[in-house]
């Protein structure tokens, strides 16, 4: 027995945050009230506002000189950790448990440090160390 007047969404549906409506999840905008799924805050500004005019003409600008989305700028701090860590990684032959330990070393000695600048301290160690071991 249903537990609700409403119906359900399908499998390959979703239910718009505005007005409830299910549609399917591929859609960018509900078809019932519109709104961009993905960015909900974009919807709010007029199309003529000069905001929204000014974030086109930012948006062109940004795709012309090849500069990073806003999105790039907010997780380029976790996109660049993950690339020390997968780098470091590889260098140990994909151990993990060493990889942290060279991470953990690098941060007993620095603690003021951040995640960031231990890995490129762990990679700058451990190039040194096997450096210096192939050409003895």
């Amino acid at each position: 027995m249903p537990t609700s007047l409403d119906p359900q969404p399908a499998e390959n549906e979703i239910e718009c945050g505005r007005c409830g409506a299910n549609f399917y999840y591929e859609l960018a905008r509900c078809p019932n009230c519109g709104v961009n799924i993905y960015e909900p805050e974009a919807d709010r500004q007029p199309s003529h506002s000069p905001a929204r005019q000014e974030n086109w003409f930012s948006a062109l600008i940004r795709r012309l000189t090849n500069k990073p989305h806003p999105a790039d700028e907010l997780f380029g701090a976790a996109i660049n950790q993950a690339e020390l860590f997968n780098n470091l990684l590889s260098k140990v032959g994909g151990n993990r448990s060493a990889a942290e330990r060279l991470i953990e070393f690098e941060r007993q000695k620095n603690p003021q440090g951040n995640r960031i600048a231990w890995l490129n301290q762990a990679i700058q160690r451990w190039e040194r160390d096997n450096r210096s071991t192939e050409t003895k």
